[in-house]
C-alpha cells in the first residue's frame, strides 16, 4: 500500500521541541506515554477503500513499552506530524522485530507491495523537485485540503528477497523511494537496531537537497499480498550531526 493514498488527510505538522537540543524523540513509545490507546503524540494513518485496518498497540516486550502491530490482509499506518530539519537533525535512528517476512512480497510490483516493517519519513511541498505535471496536482492538493501534501518520501522497509542495501523507487510512484535496511528472516524475532543518514539517502535518491521533514510514520501492511505479519516498533530519534 502506497502511503501517498492519504496524502489528502495531511495535517499540517506542528513544530520539533526537544529538552536535549541534540535529540529529538519523535516516537518515544518506551516512556507508555499514551492517548486513546496510541503513543502520545501519534494518529492512525488510514487509506482510502481499504476495510481491513492493521491491529496497532503498546504493549510490554521485556519491561519496555513498544508499539506492536498485527496486519491479516489489512493496510494502516501510525503517523507523527511533526516539523524537522534534516541539517539539525540528519540521522534517524530506531530500533524494530518482526515475526517473519511476507513470502509475496516484492518491492518492484504493486501486487507485492507489502512489508512486515517500514519506517516513512516524509518531506514539505519544494516544487523545484517536482515537473510540471505533478506541480499542478499537487496546488488542486492544496485547494482541497488548504496546505500542500509531502512532496516526498524515504522508506526504509524490512523486505524479503530484494538485496539489503537497494534503492529503489515505489511501484505506484517515483516521488517515493525504499532503501531495503533488512531483508529476510535471518534477523526474525530478533530486536534490530536501525542507524540512517537522511540527509545522504535523501541527496542519493533524488539528487536534491531535502527540504523540511513533515512527518514520520510506521507501517505494517499485507493488503496486496493477502498475507499476515505481525512486528514491533521500538523508539525512533532523530540525532543531530555531533552526537
Amino acid at each position: 500500500m502506497l502511503l501517498g493514498a492519504a496524502l489528502y488527510a495531511w495535517n499540517f505538522p506542528s513544530r520539533a521541541s526537544a529538552q536535549n537540543p541534540d535529540t529529538i524523540a519523535v516516537g518515544d513509545f518506551s516512556s507508555g506515554r499514551q492517548e486513546d490507546g496510541l503513543p502520545l503524540g501519534w494518529q492512525p494513518l488510514a487509506f482510502d477503500k481499504i476495510v481491513q485496518h492493521t491491529r496497532y498497540e503498546m504493549v510490554n516486550d521485556n519491561g519496555v513499552a513498544v508499539i506492536k502491530a498485527q496486519s491479516r490482509s489489512s493496510a494502516s499506518g501510525l503517523i507523527r506530524n511533526i516539523e524537522i530539519d534534516p541539517r539539525e537533525y540528519p540521522i534517524v535512528q530506531w530500533r524494530w522485530k518482526i515475526e517473519g517476512v511476507l513470502t509475496k512480497g516484492d518491492a518492484r510490483q504493486k501486487k507485492g507491495d507489502d512489508y512486515a516493517a517500514r519506517l516513512y519519513i516524509l518531506f514539505e511541498y519544494d516544487a523545484a523537485l517536482l515537473s510540471w505535471r505533478e506541480r499542478v496536482k499537487y496546488k488542486v492538493a492544496r485547494i482541497l485540503s488548504g496546505e500542500y501534501p509531502p512532496g516526498a518520501g524515504m522508506t526504509y522497509i524490512w523486505g524479503n528477497r530484494t538485496e539489503k542495501g537497494t534503492m529503489v523507487a515505489s511501484p505506484y510512484t517515483d516521488r517515493s523511494m525504499m532503501i531495503v535496511v533488512q531483508s529476510g528472516n535471518s534477523r526474525a524475532n530478533k530486536w534490530v537496531i536501525e542507524e540512517r543518514n537522511i540527509l545522504s539517502d535523501f541527496r542519493e535518491a533524488y539528487n536534491a537537497e531535502p527540504p523540511m521533514i513533515t512527518g514520520v510514520a510506521i507501517m505494517t501492511d499485507t493488503d496486496n499480498t493477502g498475507e499476515s505479519a505481525t512486528a514491533w516498533y521500538g523508539d525512533i530519534i532523530f540525532i543531530g550531526p555531533h552526537q
